[in-house]
């Protein structure tokens, strides 16, 4: 079995100190891929870097305490990459692909475009081009499973509140038609949603109000992939047990060969 963990930290330190790892430990992952590290090399312990018998790879930003991607790996992968080979992009540390034969594990945090018209911009430009990489993945021949924030929320389905956030970043037009296609003309599947079509299965929740206490959250972490890994999937669970975060941990196990 194959079981792949995604999870937005929101803060590693934050996270450790919340008991994240002691809860990693438990959970025979085989990749868990972190987002929004809000750290640097020096900040990283080794207890830290290498939790349990994890391996630990880590693309920070440029800007302390800010973005970051990670992988924490039960195996040492065949090779790791750090970057899209976009600058602008891989100075904020936004992609991290771990290789074992034909398959690739990736970490992505895509921008989130909700604190200012600047950082919208920034978004539609990350989602511009990070469609080649993409592109590139998926016509390689490789197994590939993307697993991250992507900050969008696809359909109705994937949001409480989806009537009254149509003009805010994650649930705007053009990003839904943008990761329609990433679905429809790339070709990756959603591989939650082949498993669980329920309603108010959400992933991030705001910090304002009682938006975790009552549910009002959003669907925008999810693992992506190719079609024949995919048609894999066994399990797909949501933790909500324990918060590390204001995201939660999206888990599926896959029936593959690791």
């Amino acid at each position: 079995m194959l079981r792949i963990v995604s999870l937005n930290l929101n803060g590693i330190r934050s996270a450790v100190n919340k008991g994240v790892l002691d809860w990693l430990g438990k959970q025979a992952a085989s990749v868990v891929c972190l987002q929004e590290l809000k750290a640097q090399a020096k900040d990283i312990v080794p207890a830290v870097h290498n939790p349990d018998d994890f391996h630990g790879y880590f693309h920070f930003a440029d800007r302390p305490g800010y973005s970051g991607v990670g992988l924490y790996c039960s195996k040492q992968p065949d090779r790791v990459i750090n970057g899209l080979g976009i600058a602008e992009f891989d100075s904020e540390g936004r992609y991290i692909e771990a290789q074992y034969g034909d398959l690739s594990v990736v970490s992505l945090y895509v921008p989130s475009g909700s604190s200012s018209p600047e950082r919208l911009a920034v978004k539609f430009r990350f989602m511009e081009q990070v469609i080649q990489p993409l592109y590139e993945l998926i016509c390689s021949g490789r197994d590939v499973i993307i697993c991250g924030d992507w900050n969008v929320a696809h359909k109705e389905i994937d949001l409480k509140n989806w009537r009254s956030n149509q003009k805010n970043s994650g649930f705007l037009p053009e990003e839904r038609e943008w990761f329609s296609g990433v679905l429809d003309k790339l070709g990756y599947v959603d591989v939650f949603r082949t498993l669980n079509q329920e309603p108010e299965q959400y992933t991030w929740w705001s910090n304002r109000g009682q938006s975790w206490a009552k549910n009002v959250g959003w669907r925008i972490d999810y693992q992506l992939a190719t079609p024949g890994i995919a048609a894999r999937a066994r399990r797909a669970d949501i933790y909500k047990a324990q918060r590390f975060s204001d995201h939660a941990p999206l888990i599926i196990d896959y029936d593959y060969t690791f």
